[in-house]
């Protein structure tokens, strides 16, 4: 069998659409913050966005995060490339040291697939630091702020990872679908006919 799936716009908006819906998303967990990981989860967080202003009539603000995990970056080793996650981008707007406020939000990360967890864990990790941060020079006590984070993906491939998500966190854990440990092609990495790799998604199982 073809261990190559792919994927394309129309299903991934089918995707977002029956888990807005299965998940209660913009109500049940109605997030005021999005944090799209650069550059697979952009696409699917403009899609959601719009779902969940169908509800509520906002926009919700999206914030991209650059984050590197199988991308070859300067000064880095064959041993690191596809174990350690590196920091492209992070979150700031207004000036070189302004920080979007993150105190009491409802933050989703999103991203396209939760593959190692790698990535998921590590951004995680830095924006609790964040919130830790600005709840201090806030004067609150860790916690305090009642800050929330969640997370969506579009695909969680069913292996076993190699960290896990808090259970605060996991309590707040989207997945529109999720697949076997296979190689998840997206229609935004197609260079060549789209009209091609959708008659492939198209048949594809």
């Amino acid at each position: 069998m073809d261990t190559k799936l792919h994927i394309s716009y129309n299903q991934i908006h089918s995707l977002i659409y029956g888990a807005v819906a299965r998940f209660g998303l913009g109500s049940a967990y109605a997030p005021d913050l999005m944090i799209a990981i650069g550059g697979g989860g952009f696409i699917p967080a403009r899609i959601l966005r719009s779902f969940l202003k169908a509800q509520s009539g906002a926009n919700i603000p999206i914030q991209a995060i650059g984050l590197s995990l199988y991308e070859q970056l300067p000064g880095m080793d064959a041993e690191t490339l596809g174990t350690q996650v590196a920091k492209t981008q992070w979150l700031n707007f207004g000036g070189s040291d302004t920080l979007v406020s993150l105190l009491g939000r409802k933050i989703l990360i999103v991203d396209e697939v939760d593959d190692s967890r790698t990535t998921l864990v590590y951004a995680v990790a830095e924006l609790e630091k964040d919130i830790r941060e600005q709840e201090l020079k806030a004067g609150l006590q860790p916690g305090e702020s009642g800050t929330e984070i969640g997370v969506f993906v579009v695909y969680n491939k069913d292996k076993p990872k190699a960290g896990e998500l808090p259970a605060h966190v996991m309590e707040r854990y989207f997945p529109a679908a999720t697949t076997p440990d296979r190689w998840l092609f997206f229609p935004w990495d197609c260079t060549t006919d789209i009209e091609e790799h959708t008659r492939l998604a198209n048949t594809s199982s």
